[in-house]
């Protein structure tokens, strides 16, 4: 009579605990002096200095790296994706006025391959660090006959923390105030699906060739990852009152700056004022993709949207150009009459 057990089943225990081993001195350099734990426990523990606020509270968020990761499949490459799921939880956070303080990452995947798990949460590690935040802890599952072979799915959660005053909602935005845009890597992680239709089962491109338009393979493009806008925004929320401020992915400018306007406003953009990234034509040609559709699916160049009153919105284009980054003045706020919608491209 045969035997069985859960290495039999499809799950491999061993592996899971070589992961939890070969992934803990990374981890540890994400670490801040409020974390209380070592990775491989039941839960993380961290200490927030509630001290250092008047009226301390807690943000959250989670986000997934979505299709994208179909491209990482295909290109047997691994070691970027966690940047993203890193990216999409903690700019969400920052953009309401909360700097990051820990993450915790959930990858599942059917059949569980060590090295690859590892090039995976080293992406996750990458990502933490530039955020500033802890990678506390996480989980990997493996899911036999759940996922086709070689797949896996990624996803993140973040925990940040922020003054109450200082919470930024978006409600003392007024007329004549100014849009500051902050320049994209590329796609980020959004629109895959309508990316991976167009250019690779439409167009039938390899994502290993060569392309002088995007001056790289399409892969690299492809893969680039999202900008953690932590690093910048945090100095200036320091510095600036800064009214919103708008993180553009799913949904594109069109429908994410809406998210920070009072009612009664709308926000007027100069399409002109920024450099659009080679992609987005690329894929607007390719695929016959009407100009509306690629502002309603893709960031088209603007990773985050700043929104500041006109006396201010010199020195923090100033600031913000002076640590590398592009960014543009690319509109301002007016009033909505009637039924206008909440963004006018112009």
């Amino acid at each position: 009579m045969e035997s069985f057990d859960y290495k039999k089943a499809g799950v491999n225990i061993d592996a899971g605990e070589e992961v939890v081993q070969s992934i803990k001195a990374m981890v540890r350099t994400t670490f801040r002096p409020e974390v209380l734990t070592d990775i491989g426990g039941f839960a993380g523990f961290f200490r927030p200095n509630l001290h250092a606020f008047k009226d301390p509270v807690f943000a959250a968020a989670t986000d997934g790296v979505g299709t994208k990761l179909k491209i990482a499949f295909m290109l047997d490459k691994h070691d970027t994706v966690g940047i993203d799921a890193v990216a999409m939880c903690v700019n969400d956070l920052i953009v309401q006025g909360a700097e990051p303080l820990f993450f915790l990452d959930y990858l599942a995947v059917g059949k569980l391959d060590v090295d690859k798990a590892t090039e995976i949460i080293g992406g996750v590690v990458e990502g933490c660090r530039q955020a500033g935040c802890a990678l506390l802890g996480g989980e990997t599952a493996e899911m036999p006959g759940f996922y086709p072979p070689g797949e896996y799915d990624l996803a993140g959660f973040a925990v940040g923390i922020a003054e109450k005053e200082n919470i930024i909602t978006g409600e003392h935005i007024a007329p004549g105030d100014i849009l500051i845009g902050v320049a994209s890597s590329g796609l980020h992680s959004n629109g895959f699906s309508l990316v991976r239709k167009v250019l690779l089962e439409h167009a039938g491109l390899s994502l290993d060739q060569f392309l002088p338009e995007l001056g790289c393979t399409l892969g690299e493009e492809l893969l680039k990852p999202t900008i953690i806008y932590v690093p910048l925004i945090l100095p200036l929320l320091r510095r600036y009152e800064l009214k919103g401020i708008a993180h553009i992915t799913g949904g594109g400018l069109e429908l994410n700056l809406p998210r920070i306007l009072p009612a009664g406003l709308k926000a007027l953009l100069r399409k002109k004022s920024w450099e659009v990234p080679p992609v987005f034509p690329f894929i607007q040609k390719y695929g016959h993709v009407e100009e509306r559709e690629m502002f309603r699916t893709f960031n088209m160049g603007i990773g985050m949207v700043l929104v500041t009153a006109p006396e201010i919105s010199a020195l923090v284009l100033e600031q913000i150009r002076s640590t590398g980054e592009k960014a543009w003045e690319i509109g301002l706020i007016a009033e909505k009459k009637g039924d206008e919608q909440g963004v006018e491209i112009l």
